[in-house]
């Protein structure tokens, strides 16, 4: 095991991208960090089988309903921002305002440090491009979705932003974890953290597992960024046992048609869509790889469609579930969605069906369910304040679990807006701290 400093001044536990921006804030001000990430920091190579040894894991990386839904996350440095699809949703900043906090200095300051922009022309696939005008001779108002990509380092004909992007070109928070590094901070890879230490009652480190050790480390400032599933495990074996229930989990279908006019299958997903809102839905075009587009295929019997890939169009319904169900001590998900989210579901399901007979597709058909996103887990209001701060003084949480509501969009552009501003808190207690010690 790497040694580390004994004059820490913040532990954060997760790289995703509210440990990864909290971190690299700290860092820039001189604070000294340590970093623990439970999966691997090896180079991201863009393939299938790494995205499986990351994402495809039972039991770590994918999670099974009793329904059978797949939930997944990314565990790797970066979190799940390695796979997802870069589409930046503006927070609900006026929702977070009621519950008394307010990220939008923080949300102007990430537009000036990421790209947050629609794709140019040249970027927006010939399957996107179908079913947005398809929607559009619907009347339905189908938009280019702003997305965090470095458009100058993207690759047309691509499809390796599922598997996760070797190019560069997606921004994802394993950017500034490196830019952490870079400027000091102590990164840990293949640590599982157990639980928080406490000391009269205040946070004051953390154990943790690597190479089948136990170890501990102690700072004044502990940040759990773990995730919706990993964060609330974590408080859960720390003592905080009102942590992992009544979240949401962001249930999605692909709805799926054959053309023939089209001979593609390698685009950026998610150019452009819409959010339902009165109907507690999001659609987008969600152009998939060969192989996850077999899985799909496979796992509803449609093995008729396996090999037109190239052919296929799809279009990702996600819904806003209700608030439900519990994770087990050893994460597993155990949640059944309502009556009413399924028939969300169908609704859109019956929307996209009409989009791709609109544009020309036949042999339509739905995959099975899948779940991403779970968040809620320990929310604001609830389990952690306005300040993010849980009811034991320096433990702080900042990840999908503080949201406080159901949700239903990606939620990494407020995350990164809610990391700054903990971030900024951070400094100005460590500030007064010192001012008062």
């Amino acid at each position: 095991m790497e040694s580390f400093p004994n004059d820490l001044d913040a532990i954060v536990v997760g790289t995703g991208p509210g440990g990864a921006t909290v971190a690299r804030e700290l860092v820039r001000n001189h604070k000294k960090v340590l970093m623990l990430e439970w999966g691997d920091n090896t180079v991201t190579t863009g393939t299938m089988i790494q995205a499986l040894k990351r994402l495809g894991m039972p039991g770590k990386g994918i999670q099974f309903t009793p329904n059978l839904f797949a939930v997944v996350r990314g565990i790797t440095v970066g979190g799940s921002s390695i796979f997802y699809y870069a589409t930046a949703f503006t927070p609900p900043l006026d929702t977070l305002r009621s519950y008394g906090i307010d990220i939008s200095s923080e949300v102007e300051e990430v537009k000036r440090e990421i790209p947050v922009m629609p794709l140019k022309d040249e970027l927006f696939g010939p399957m996107a491009h179908r079913i947005m005008d398809s929607a559009r001779e619907l009347g339905y108002p189908w938009e280019r979705l702003p997305k965090f990509i470095y458009q100058d380092k993207c690759m047309s004909n691509c499809h390796r932003c599922n598997y996760g992007c070797p190019y560069g070109a997606k921004w994802n928070a394993r950017m500034f974890v490196e830019e952490a590094v870079t400027e000091g901070a102590l990164l840990i890879s293949g640590t599982k953290v157990q639980r928080v230490i406490f000391e009269n009652k205040k946070a004051a480190g953390v154990v943790f597992k690597a190479k089948g050790k136990e170890h501990n480390a102690f700072a004044p400032r502990i940040i759990i960024a773990a995730g919706g599933i990993g964060s609330p495990l974590i408080l859960r074996a720390s003592g905080i046992k009102g942590a992992g229930f009544d979240y949401f989990f962001d249930p999605l279908i692909s709805v799926m048609g054959t053309i023939k006019d089209i001979d593609g299958g390698k685009e950026i997903p998610m150019a452009a869509g819409h959010h339902f809102t009165e109907d507690g839905y999001f659609m987008t075009d969600m152009t998939l790889p060969l192989g996850l587009n077999m899985a799909f295929a496979a796992e509803v019997g449609r093995f008729d469609r396996i090999f037109s890939h190239s052919h296929t169009l799809s279009i990702m319904v996600k819904e806003k579930d209700s608030l439900g169900g519990s994770l087990t001590d050893n994460g597993g998900v155990r949640k059944k969605m309502a009556d009413v989210d399924y028939k969300r579901l169908d609704h859109g399901y019956q929307r996209a069906k009409n989009i791709l007979k609109n544009a020309g597709a036949r042999h339509i058909y739905k995959s099975w369910y899948l779940a991403a996103h779970p968040g809620g887990t320990i929310k604001v209001g609830h389990l952690v304040d306005k300040n993010l701060q849980t009811e034991y003084e320096n433990l702080y949480v900042c990840d999908a679990s503080v949201i406080p509501q159901a949700w239903g969009l990606p939620p990494t552009f407020t995350i990164l807006g809610l990391g700054k501003r903990l971030a900024r808190h951070l400094m100005g207690v460590m500030s007064q701290g010192k001012k008062t010690g």
